[in-house]
């Protein structure tokens, strides 16, 4: 049976989030996507995501297959929305960037899970607003997190210098006085996992 979890990640999994993060990059580049075509996420980037205890990776059976960040607000890139507006400019919220699945995995769900489980930190933390922006032809990206119920705003710019128009996404969680597990669903996997048995 698979063992699946999110836990962070350390300085000794850098080369396997190097590995994952260009996973991602030549995905995105089959794909027709400019993003991350420039050298983002540099491993500046991701050293100082594990430093600040902000990435986050996916597990099964003790190798690394994904990883994302996980990053409190405010974003500077945030601030000049275009063509919409943010639905709760008021609270903290954090920003999910850097997510990257192994090629080997992918086709499993394994996005789900991950967003999943970052969702589900958020809320523990307190946190019940996030935000995401990815590219216009990134519609992996865009498929998983409307599934998830994140709403488009409108449009940011970020530091990119092949293309750095972003749609900006926001989802807004109500808890209604209910504890975390009745809001975010983990058993994304548990097919999956089944099938191991």
């Amino acid at each position: 049976m698979n063992t699946i979890y999110l836990r962070r990640t350390y300085m000794h999994d850098l080369p396997a989030i190097k590995q994952t993060i260009e996973d991602g990059r030549q995905a995105l580049k089959a794909a027709g996507s400019p993003q991350w075509q420039d050298g983002h996420p540099t491993v500046g980037t991701i050293i100082n995501d594990i430093t600040h205890h902000q990435s986050w990776a996916l597990i099964i059976n003790d190798q690394l297959v994904g990883v994302a960040t996980l990053q409190p607000g405010p974003e500077e890139d945030y601030h000049n929305l275009a063509g919409g507006a943010w639905y709760n400019d008021n609270d903290h919220y954090l920003t999910i960037h850097r997510v990257a699945i192994n090629h080997q995995c992918r086709g499993q769900h394994l996005s789900s899970f991950l967003f999943s489980n970052l969702l589900t930190i958020g809320q523990e933390k307190g946190y019940t607003d996030f935000r995401i922006d990815t590219h216009s032809k990134n519609k992996v990206m865009q498929e998983l997190i409307k599934k998830f119920g994140f709403r488009y705003r409108g449009t940011v710019e970020v530091a990119d210098r092949l293309d750095p128009h972003r749609l900006a996404f926001e989802l807004n969680l109500s808890t209604n006085g209910l504890p975390v597990e009745y809001h975010v669903d983990n058993n994304f996997m548990k097919p999956l996992v089944d099938k191991e048995k």
